[in-house]
């Protein structure tokens, strides 16, 4: 069953969505912020469920409080391509309050050069912002490029984490 909820936090009001697991825990698949670009919206079936989000809500706070660099949540493994997911494991290796360059995730992921501008496209998809540290992405020249909730929160999360030259 997917259920949903909002969560309200610094960056405005959070849409978590999830599935239902065995044992009572609920898998992330998507957590959007107001006017990201692809923003998951309720459908049709979803149900409301705010209790289901109880896990999440206090690591996001925490998060966003300072008293958490990690988040330890379960998270849908069946979303994205391949490629994507390769991508999105090599953003969840970056350290709090540390940034990498575009170029340094397509060379660990295997895709230099022109695989770059798909590295950003992977990037640009991922579907669990804050969570999965897209953020953390910047030029090459330390610029603050592209972040789908728009690079104004793109600065206020690396100024959290301390990650602001």
């Amino acid at each position: 069953m997917t259920v949903y909820a909002y969560i309200d936090g610094p960056l405005g009001e959070m849409l978590l969505v999830g599935q239902l697991a065995e044992g009572g825990r609920t898998v992330l698949r998507s957590l959007s912020l107001p006017g990201q670009k692809g923003a998951v919206e309720p459908a049709d079936g979803w149900t409301r469920a705010p209790e289901a989000f109880v896990e999440a809500a206090g690591q996001l706070d925490e998060y966003f409080a300072g008293r958490r660099d990690r988040f330890d949540l379960p998270v849908a493994a069946d979303t994205g391509t391949a490629f994507q997911r390769r991508v999105w494991r090599a953003l969840e290796e970056i350290p709090y309050g540390t940034t990498v360059s575009y170029g340094e995730i397509a060379r660990q992921v295997g895709s230099e050069g022109p695989g770059v501008r798909a590295v950003g496209t992977a990037i640009g998809r991922n579907p669990l912002l804050v969570v999965r540290p897209c953020h953390r992405v910047i030029g090459a020249d330390g610029s603050l490029r592209g972040y789908a909730a728009g690079v104004e929160r793109k600065e206020r999360l690396l100024g959290l984490e301390g990650a602001l030259v």
